[in-house]
């Protein structure tokens, strides 16, 4: 029987923590940074949990 693969685009767009919970990077950080301000940025800047609907689908695709 073959190895399961999980989905690399997953993968790569997502880390499982360690009580099983998906974070991802978020948007709004790569142009027109300079008209956000400061406390924006910081916000940004920080990972954010997958929201509950999505968490479902994605574990299926990194087989957790």
């Amino acid at each position: 029987m073959p190895k399961m693969k999980s989905n690399s685009a997953a993968s790569k767009r997502v880390r499982v923590t360690g009580t099983g919970k998906l974070m991802h990077a978020g948007s709004s950080m790569r142009h027109n940074l300079e008209h956000k301000s400061a406390r924006v940025r910081r916000a940004l800047k920080a990972d954010k949990a997958l929201a509950k609907a999505q968490t479902a689908n994605l574990k299926n695709m990194l087989n957790h």
